[in-house]
């Protein structure tokens, strides 16, 4: 089962070309049906979403943090921790609680669902060969890759409209409950901006900050610069006074053991 785009299959539901209603409605063989998306309490899970299903990008983000590919509702007492690479662009942004954290990313997909199950299976072998207890869990979205060891891991997926989500979280064994509970309802209202741009399978849609989240970014990198280089000073001045002081140390030394020499000097001449 995909998300999204349910604007545009509501479109073709009101067209009266029956060819076009039989054309979208007609399964493809070549799908991989996933099972269907049952949500807490047994109900169905509507999101998350394709920015399509909205009438203006503006409406999408009410209520929901924009980050360029991803907009996601942000859970009470939720904190915001930004992951770069070495050239200073974001990789990954992560929802911090007092359960642990949680991130939400978005990659490019085929039309068709069935990528997510792949993807599955590879985390829980990659988990498997870092010796973690592995588990594969019904959720709302279907399958969900559990790890445990020092720590837990649990993956969630879902397929949409040339677009996969993949929502991880992190945190402590007795936390997890709450955390995925959290993780599960910022999911289920997150909203997907794909774009048109073609790209390969796989390739993570980009991630970007607001502006307003990284002007507080970059004066937390600035203030953190001007610690460091102030430490860097401070450590710089104590080396110095440090030469300093045994340069003085050795001189007072060689003044002492000069002024004996002299001494012995003068009792020897009888002076």
């Amino acid at each position: 089962m995909a998300f999204g785009r349910r604007k545009k299959d509501a479109d073709i539901a009101a067209t009266s070309d029956p060819d076009v209603v039989a054309e979208a409605i007609e399964p493809s063989v070549e799908e991989d049906p996933l099972p269907a998306a049952a949500g807490w309490g047994g109900e169905d899970v509507d999101g998350p979403f394709d920015i399509e299903d909205f009438d203006t990008p503006e409406q999408a983000a009410l209520a929901r943090l924009d980050l360029g590919s991803v907009l996601i509702p942000m859970p009470p007492g939720g904190q915001v921790q930004v992951e770069f690479n070495q050239t200073g662009v974001p990789t990954a942004i992560w929802v911090v609680t007092p359960n642990g954290r949680f991130t939400i990313a978005a990659y490019a997909a085929p039309k068709s669902p069935g990528l997510w199950r792949e993807v599955a299976a590879e985390l829980a072998e990659a988990l498997r060969n870092d010796s973690a207890t592995v588990s594969i869990e019904d959720g709302p979205w279907g399958r969900e890759v559990v790890g445990t060891g020092a720590g837990a891991v649990r993956f969630i997926g879902v397929d949409g409209f040339r677009w996969m989500i993949r929502c991880v979280a992190n945190g402590m064994p007795e936390a997890m409950p709450a955390l995925v509970a959290e993780a599960r309802e910022a999911l289920a209202d997150t909203v997907v901006r794909r774009g048109e741009t073609p790209l390969p399978v796989r390739t993570p849609l980009p991630v970007e900050l607001p502006e307003e989240l990284a002007a507080q970014m970059r004066a937390a990198a600035a203030q953190q610069a001007q610690q460091q280089q102030a430490m860097a000073a401070a450590q710089q001045a104590f080396l110095v006074q440090q030469q300093q002081l045994q340069q003085q140390q050795a001189q007072e030394r060689l003044n002492a053991s000069g002024s004996a020499m002299q001494q012995l000097r003068s009792t020897s001449t009888g002076g």
